[in-house]
């Protein structure tokens, strides 16, 4: 089972319309599929038309209810969701009272292997215990830049914190996003970024329209527009992360 956490430290970057189309695509291409909605705002759950039940986190990180449990079908073959629901906000703090604080989610996962080939977290915008879940669970993480100064930063500031909590192992994979090829920054930094990082992947993101729609028709972009440029971008993205992770 392949544990993919898509994660920026920074919010509206398109982290979760990546994880929402990566993980349809996954799951048309016959895999297992699960995405887990970690951010309390909860848009990857409104984009797969999931009503969640309320307050599931608190049991769930108790060991009260497992995963299968809360798990719920989408409307497309093969992929599964555990929705988020607002109390995931206290996160943090049903962790701080677990044993081993930083190792629940990959606890709570591991009854998963058989089910899955494939899980998607989508993660909130933050560095907090959540995060430090993701990073020590997961087999890789996708990084959406956007190319600007702040955005890159904070890809800096990532491994600045993973370099200083020795969490090592983790595949990075950044990648560009919401590019907009006539800001001649955005041109400057796809330029120049690569030459210092030899990890990040091909593919690019483009800023899109059909993108946002993704909130009018809630679906993911292959299902409603699949001959779109936003489409071929997101295919291409996944054909990287699966060559990266063989």
């Amino acid at each position: 089972m392949h544990i993919i956490g898509v994660y920026n430290i920074k919010g509206g970057v398109g982290k979760t319309a990546t994880a929402v189309n990566l993980s349809y695509l996954a799951a048309r291409q016959g895999y297992r599929t699960l995405i887990w909605d970690l951010d309390p705002q909860a848009a990857a759950t409104f984009y797969f038309r999931i009503q969640p039940k309320v307050k599931k986190s608190k049991k769930l990180l108790a060991g009260k209810i497992d995963l299968d449990d809360v798990v719920k079908a989408t409307d497309f073959d093969n992929l599964d969701m555990l929705p988020a629901d607002f109390s995931y906000r206290n996160m943090d703090l049903r962790l701080e009272d677990a044993k081993k604080p930083t190792k629940q989610l990959l606890k709570l996962l591991r009854p998963l292997s058989r089910a899955y080939d494939y899980v998607f977290l989508d993660c909130p915008p933050s560095i907090s215990l959540v995060s430090e879940n993701i990073f020590r669970a997961a087999e890789g993480l996708l990084l959406p830049l956007i190319p600007t100064t702040l955005s890159l930063r904070t890809y800096q500031q990532l491994l600045d914190f993973l370099q200083g909590h020795r969490i090592t192992g983790l595949e990075l994979m950044p990648f560009f996003s919401m590019v907009d090829r006539r800001k001649r920054m955005h041109l400057d930094i796809m330029q120049n970024f690569p030459d210092a990082h030899g990890e990040l992947l091909k593919a690019q993101i483009p800023y899109a329209s059909d993108v946002e729609k993704m909130g009018i028709h809630r679906m993911p972009v292959q299902a409603f527009s699949p001959n779109c440029f936003a489409a071929s971008a997101y295919q291409a993205l996944w054909m990287d992360v699966q060559d990266r992770l063989g």
